[in-house]
Parts: C-alpha cells; sequence; structure tokens
C-alpha cells in the first residue's frame, strides 16, 4: 500500500517536469523524503515557485527555470537523470478549445522534446501525464484502456498524441514509456484561482470566502475524483514497472465515481457554510461522466490506491483551511 516503501538505487536521480505545478511539486516532495535526488523543470506558465520554495535549500533538490518547447533546454535537464517524470503541460479543456495551436506547441511538442531528450540521454524510465479527457464521448462506464470514443478538444487531442509518440518511442528506440491517465486529481497546493481552476479547490475557496460557487450544467455530472497520493503512487511505481509494462497507457484514478453536486453540498457542510450554489451553462468539451476501471494499472504496475475521496477531501479541506 502506497509508496514510502519503494526502492530505487542510492544515487537515483529524477527529473520533474511541471515540477512547481500541483501534481509536480508534491511529486518532487515525496521523492525528496524518500531520500533522493530531484530536479525541477518548470517555466512557471502555471507552476509557481512559492510550491517548490521549501525545497531550495535541499541538497538533493536542484530547480531549472527552463521551457520544454526548447530541445536544448530539455537535453540539458535530462543529462545524468535516471526517471523522468512529465508533468509539464496546459491543462484546462475550455482553455485549449480557445488556443488550439498553443496546445499543439506546448502539450505535444513540448512531451516529443523531453522524450527525444530521455532517449538520447539513456534515461530508464519515461512516465508522462496524460488524461480521462482522451476518452471522449465513449458512454460506457468505466472507463477502459482500449476503449475510447472521438475526441472533443484540443487538449484531449494533444493527450491522445502524447499517448502514440510514447507508444513509437518505445517500439522504434527501447525508451520504456509510461502513460498514466489522471482521472481529476485534487489535493494540497491544487490552484484556486483563475477562470479554469479545477472544481473543488476553487469551491473550497469560494465557500470560504463567501464568494457565489457556480456549477457548469445541472451537477448531475459525475468524476472519478483521485486524490493526490494515489497519483504520487502510481508515478514511482510505474518507474519500477518491467518493459514488458511499457509503451501502453494506465487509468489512474482510486475506481470511485462523485457528482459534483454532492460534492459541492458536501464541501458546505464539512464547512458548515449554508450557501446555495448559482448554476451556469455546461462548458464545451466537458465529459458527462467519468468512471475508471484500474484494474490493467494494479496488474501491470503494481498500483494499489488507498487513498478513498472521503479521506482525500477530508485533508484537502484541512490543507485549504489553513493555507487560504
Amino acid at each position: 500500500m502506497g509508496y514510502q516503501h519503494l526502492l530505487f538505487p542510492q544515487d537515483s536521480t529524477f527529473l520533474v517536469t511541471g515540477g512547481a505545478g500541483f501534481i509536480g511539486s508534491n511529486l518532487c516532495e515525496a521523492i525528496l523524503k524518500l531520500g533522493y535526488k530531484v530536479r525541477c523543470l518548470d517555466d512557471l506558465s502555471t507552476g509557481h515557485y512559492e510550491n517548490i520554495a521549501p525545497f531550495l535549500d535541499n541538497s538533493r533538490f536542484r530547480f531549472i527555470q527552463g521551457d520544454i518547447k526548447d530541445l536544448d533546454t530539455c537535453l540539458s535537464a535530462c543529462d545524468g537523470v535516471d526517471y523522468v517524470l512529465n508533468q509539464a503541460a496546459w491543462g484546462s479543456v475550455p482553455r485549449s478549445i480557445e488556443m488550439p495551436l498553443y496546445y499543439c506547441s506546448n502539450n505535444i511538442m513540448g512531451t516529443l522534446n523531453m522524450m527525444e531528450a530521455a532517449r538520447q540521454s539513456g534515461v530508464r524510465k519515461f512516465v508522462y501525464a496524460s488524461s480521462s479527457s482522451v476518452y471522449g464521448d465513449e458512454p460506457n462506464l468505466p472507463k477502459h484502456e482500449g476503449r475510447e470514443g472521438k475526441l472533443l478538444s484540443p487538449y484531449a487531442v494533444s493527450k491522445m498524441c502524447n499517448e502514440e509518440w510514447g507508444r513509437q518511442y518505445h517500439l522504434h528506440y527501447g525508451l520504456d514509456t509510461y502513460s498514466l491517465r489522471y482521472f481529476n486529481v485534487f489535493g494540497r497546493r491544487q490552484d484556486p484561482n483563475g477562470p479554469y481552476a479545477a472544481v473543488i479547490p476553487k469551491f473550497i475557496m469560494q465557500l470560504l470566502r463567501g464568494e457565489p460557487c457556480v456549477i457548469n450544467g445541472d451537477g448531475t455530472q459525475s468524476r472519478d475524483f483521485t486524490y493526490i497520493e494515489n497519483v504520487i503512487e502510481a508515478n514511482l511505481k510505474a518507474c519500477l514497472a518491467g518493459s514488458d509494462a511499457a509503451g501502453e497507457a494506465y487509468n489512474i484514478a482510486f475506481g470511485g465515481r462523485e457528482r459534483l453536486i454532492d460534492i459541492y453540498y458536501g464541501l458546505a457542510n464539512a464547512l458548515e457554510i449554508h450557501r446555495e450554489p448559482v448554476f451556469g451553462p455546461e462548458r464545451a468539451g466537458d465529459i458527462k461522466h467519468s468512471n475508471a476501471d484500474i484494474s490493467k494499472a494494479r496488474e501491470n504496475l503494481g498500483y494499489d490506491p488507498d487513498w478513498s475521496f472521503e479521506r482525500g477531501i477530508n485533508a484537502a479541506i484541512q490543507w485549504y483551511r489553513e493555507n487560504l
């Protein structure tokens, strides 16, 4: 259970791209606690310097401010690295519809640059963030790898394209790549601000500040919300997986299903704030329901998440109470 018992060679070096972001900074922190070296590559376009500030005095941590769209930067960052955890990407389905060219250059070419740099540098494992958005309009639940529908946003296109490049790099160049399809990750250090913020931190912030909470649609849409600790476990276990499991995509979730309207009232009750939400229009490109079959990740990666939604949401509420 968990990842605290995992062992890597003593002098292992991990490169976390997007390491100043929500998921990336949590990965950096977890790896440092395990006793290994961490390089963090981030251009700070969506990540925050304060997320990594606590690590800067650690002799095993190094921050590189740079852009994955620049191949030379990627090559320099990968030099001498054993494991790459590629989290660098721009998120948000609605924003990708507004900025398709940027999502192509940043999410697709940036990830391809990282794969090429990892290949040239002899990296052992290349683990990268994909998304449940690749299931598109496939209506069946739970979502199962190999059963995808038509893609609904440029963001989803970028993630599916990265998965195919990952397969190609394993097939032709022997780079062990592992695609992790994240399902609605939440937890400490997730940014609650801005028009594209994720729903859980945004609701918590708005409730605490007395601001109106807007639910897009009728609130019956459901998600497989996944606490950050489960995602850390998946990344580290992928680094220890065999080559026979490489070149594949894996659902990373807890396997549950929560409706947005229920989450809103659950958060409001937990915070002892009684205020009705505001309902707005549905967001373009959104999937209505999302729930993951995680059996493939269990079998091939040894993924065994132990943070349920309830346990995770209580930890998240506590963190935002103390840090907002």
